[in-house]
């Protein structure tokens, strides 16, 4: 499957917002987004900006949902048809699957600085669900579910020193994370409320709905 390798600073940049796509340095002053708030290109420069249309908005928040999770066109409107077919509103309903994603989970957890970095972890068998290897990063977990460092990847370098702050870092309330096992369990699915990506998950529905 195709995935965008170019400079994922310029993501943000259009999209006006951060989408945590380089880890790290997105809470740091070196962000794109706090040095160069503007689209990049040359119009991004420019201060002329023309009214933007009912589609384009709906537009621009699908595709600021789908760069957040790093995903493409083709996969992103599967996992929209999964939410469809769900009971509850659909936005909800999408945002929550999204969530659920293994490499979403190895992300929250601090595994992975960036859900690029967390899928390459994943696809490389590194973690566990029910202390069973798992390789496929859209796996999704359900409540109850134990998601695990895979025994042979404890001594795994760059495992060892994202563990060593992943402690630290902000757990969502549906995960609960042990830092000396380096497992979590996932203890609910979660709530709209617990969910804080920055999108209005309506218009999404709204785009795909037309």
């Amino acid at each position: 499957m195709s995935r965008y390798t170019g400079p994922v600073c310029r993501l943000c940049r259009a999209e006006g917002c951060k989408l945590f796509l380089k880890g790290d340095r997105c809470y740091t002053d070196k962000c794109a987004i706090n040095r160069r708030n503007s689209k990049p290109g040359q119009a991004g420069a420019s201060k002329r900006h023309s009214k933007q249309s009912e589609y384009g908005l709906r537009l621009r928040e699908k595709q600021k949902l789908r760069r957040y999770y790093g995903m493409s066109e083709a996969q992103f409107r599967r996992f929209y048809a999964r939410a469809l077919k769900m009971d509850g509103p659909t936005g909800h309903n999408f945002l929550q699957v999204l969530e659920r994603r293994l490499d979403n989970v190895v992300c929250r957890l601090g595994f992975g600085l960036s859900r690029a970095q967390a899928r390459q972890l994943v696809c490389h068998g590194h973690f566990a669900v029910n202390g069973r290897k798992v390789d496929i990063a859209s796996y999704i977990v359900k409540a109850g579910d134990v998601v695990s460092v895979a025994a042979g990847s404890r001594d795994v370098t760059l495992i060892k020193n994202n563990a060593e702050v992943a402690g630290a870092r902000s757990i969502p309330a549906w995960i609960e994370f042990s830092a000396d096992r380096l497992e979590a369990r996932i203890v609910s699915v979660p709530g709209r409320d617990q969910i804080d990506t920055p999108v209005n998950e309506q218009l999404v529905v709204e785009f795909y709905a037309r």
